[in-house]
């Protein structure tokens, strides 16, 4: 069993359990539920920069990257640095996050926050809505089509927006539907977790031009960006670049800031 499966195992386990004590209902009576949402999407279309910046304490493959800062720190942080949106880890047992760092991020900032978790049932996406996401991420590796469409369009049904990652042509062409509003292309494997940005160019012309493209992981300099702008990349999802360092937000500010002169 790969590091993947044996993820989604786990979070299934996790779900029911959670579905077992609170409803559905409890989550639907949350003080954020009918709050309006931003869009993601909109902001990175518009956007020279079109950087996503995650919280992200530790990783399958890193263990620990960063355990120093409180979530209102470095989203602040990220929100000055001039980001499109945030993207918050609420994966526990693996990652070291928490549905309370997404609550925290959204009483901290203005920008779209984007629910980074693995989806396997509509219940998470309740809880997406309920503690203040604007969008949230579904994995091409662990649905199949009809999940896909399934969970997006109950995203859609509650304003969040959708942003579907996938790591081969396969899954590519396997789920691209209506009801999605973002394509990330994820450039670690995720049953090795080597990385290569090659995984973007050679995707890019395989995605439609209606949906905005997300290039994922591995992202760590300027003329990475600049490149895959040029195959029509508007979104540029980095973590673990900006977490490693002694303060997430400056380390996102200059990187911004080295972009915007080239």
């Amino acid at each position: 069993m790969n590091i993947l499966d044996k993820i989604i195992q786990d979070k299934k386990r996790e779900v029911a359990l959670k579905k077992s004590i609170i409803p559905m209902e409890q989550l639907e009576a949350s003080v954020l539920f009918n709050s309006r949402t931003k869009s993601l999407s909109k902001m990175l279309q518009n956007s020279a920069s079109g950087i996503i910046a995650e919280h992200k304490r530790r990783s399958p493959s890193k263990q620990t990257i960063n355990n120093s800062f409180s979530v209102e720190e470095v989203v602040l942080g990220y929100q000055n640095a001039g980001v499109c949106g945030i993207s918050v880890l609420t994966d526990g047992k693996y990652f070291g996050g928490s549905l309370d760092d997404l609550l925290l991020a959204k009483a901290s900032v203005s920008v779209p926050i984007l629910r980074k978790e693995f989806v396997v049932d509509e219940y998470q996406i309740l809880e997406a809505k309920a503690f203040g996401a604007d969008a949230i991420l579904l994995i091409a590796a662990v649905l199949d089509q009809k999940q896909i469409k399934k969970l997006s369009e109950f995203a859609q049904s509650l304003a969040l927006e959708v942003l579907l990652e996938v790591h081969d042509l396969k899954e590519l062409e396997q789920s691209i539907i209506p009801s999605l509003d973002m394509i990330g292309v994820n450039n670690r494997n995720l049953k090795t977790f080597e990385v290569s940005l090659e995984n973007s160019i050679n995707l890019a012309s395989h995605i439609p031009d209606n949906f905005v493209k997300v290039s994922e992981s591995g992202i760590s300099d300027v003329n990475s960006i600049k490149s895959l702008q040029g195959f029509g990349y508007n979104g540029f999802l980095i973590g673990e670049h900006f977490m490693k360092t002694e303060n997430a937000g400056e380390s996102c500010q200059k990187f911004i800031s080295e972009l915007s002169k080239m």
